[in-house]
């Protein structure tokens, strides 16, 4: 949902292709492969191939022009063995601006299977609105391109299951857009939970506000599309509406709009929950109950202004919610105002741990530890190059990065079971051994997304 060249040199057919299809041949001086489960790992990892050649560049195709594809461009722009050959944008004025920036070496694009079909693209970054990213990146994977995929990574259980699906036959090295990921701080934090001093956890708590107002993004007049934009292709599998500018204007505004986004929890959960996940070394959830809905705000969209989630583990419960009209921080609040606030807390029989993006406290439960008990924790997890930097790695040595999709769809399946239990106004009961709602037609009945026509769901993934 949220979302950076240098020329090619040439390399002969024969040489790229063995580049694409092989494996652990790691150019010299990559980086060390990235903390993952064995599962996955198996998932995506594919046959060794020849070693390849330092000056040999990642031809990358950009999908989706706007914010968040500008920012990974710009990533991408920096390093030295990638080389953007292709973007692909709906409206031309934006499509434009982002291939003035690539200095000649890619070539625009409207129909993003265009790319998917380029010989001159070897993997594709996917930044377009959320109702888009499931198909893109199941006929990435069919085309053989390995792809860097924003968050939410998909809308629905079924979208969940194919994307994870589709990768692992396909064996593509996939990326998942937090790039929170990547820092410091969430990796030290990792080792603090692991290190034990905690004591045993039962609950964590998460939580992302903001404060909008009744009037919400307001009221905008009808308006017409602007020249240039393909607004029947921007639309794609989602439901046929008129042109609203607000909702074409950028990911801060797409949570507003259910069809498109499914509200701020598919938003912003993924770069939250990620932490508990990764720290605690999740499975799915056995249970899943959500609450909320549209209370107060009253504007174009249509999305709730308040959920909360729950979701019941073997001995841990974590819980979700998320306002967008109280901003309220708890412990992080910071600077007075109506800011964007989140938190983490995980709270153990020894103490808590408070986290932010960049924070870390420790508040003791008495004499049963100190707060300095955390600078004796040893450093474990391995620091990160940088998201797109970790991608780029994976690609040559077809070792998958740190936040793979293999990794990272149970974080996204966690999240659409918290929206399936919203619609349902119920809980979910979850089978994470068959990956399947056992024993309940009407939450099955919801479970594979309904495209407009002609565009199809790819359900032979799931």
């Amino acid at each position: 949902m949220h979302s950076q060249d240098r020329s090619s040199n040439g390399t002969d057919a024969v040489s790229r292709r063995s580049f694409l299809s092989g494996t652990m041949g790691a150019a010299a001086g990559l980086a060390a492969p990235y903390v993952m489960s064995s599962r996955a790992t198996a998932a995506e990892t594919r046959p060794a191939a020849p070693q390849v050649s330092p000056n040999d560049k990642i031809r990358i195709g950009l999908i989706g022009a706007n914010g968040q594809g500008n920012y990974s461009l710009d990533q991408l722009l920096q390093q030295p063995d990638a080389v953007i050959t292709a973007v692909c944008e709906v409206f031309k004025d934006r499509r434009d601006k982002t291939l003035a920036k690539c200095n000649g070496t890619a070539k625009p694009y409207n129909n993003y299977r265009d790319v998917l079909n380029s010989k001159d693209v070897d993997a594709v970054v996917i930044a377009t609105t959320p109702h888009w990213h499931a198909l893109m990146a199941i006929e990435a994977a069919e085309a053989g391109k390995d792809f860097y995929l924003e968050k939410p990574m998909t809308l629905t259980v079924g979208e969940c299951l194919a994307v994870q699906h589709a990768v692992r036959k396909h064996r593509r090295i996939t990326q998942v857009g937090t790039q929170v990921h990547a820092t410091a701080n969430y990796r030290r934090i990792v080792d603090v939970i692991r290190s034990g001093i905690l004591g045993p956890i039962s609950m964590v708590r998460v939580f992302h506000v903001l404060n909008q107002g009744p009037e919400g993004i307001g009221k905008t007049p009808p308006t017409p599309a602007p020249e240039g934009l393909d607004w029947e292709m921007w639309l794609g599998p989602g439901p046929k509406r008129p042109f609203h500018p607000v909702l074409f204007e950028d990911s801060a505004h797409h949570p507003s709009f259910m069809a498109y986004s499914g509200g701020w929890t598919p938003g912003m959960a993924p770069h939250l929950l990620d932490l508990p996940y990764w720290a605690l070394q999740l499975d799915h959830p056995i249970c899943t109950s959500s609450t909320g809905g549209r209370y107060i705000i009253d504007d174009d969209g249509d999305a709730y202004d308040f959920q909360q989630i729950q979701w019941q583990f073997p001995k841990l419960t974590v819980c979700w919610w998320t306002s967008l009209v109280n901003s309220f921080g708890f412990d992080t609040q910071g600077q007075p105002g109506t800011h964007r606030r989140r938190g983490i807390y995980f709270h153990g029989t020894n103490g808590t741990l408070i986290a932010d993006y960049g924070y870390l406290k420790i508040v003791p439960e008495g004499d049963r530890m100190e707060e300095e008990d955390v600078e004796k924790v040893e450093k474990v997890t391995p620091d990160s190059p940088g998201h797109h930097r970790e991608w780029l790695d994976g690609i040559r040595t077809r070792r998958p990065p740190s936040c793979h999709v293999g990794y990272h769809y149970k974080v996204d399946m966690a999240i659409n079971l918290g929206m399936l239990s919203l619609k349902l106004g119920r809980s979910v009961q979850f089978d994470p051994v068959t990956e399947t709602i056992p024993n309940d037609p009407e939450a099955n009945k919801h479970v594979n997304p309904v495209y407009r026509e002609p565009w199809k769901f790819p359900a032979q993934y799931v």
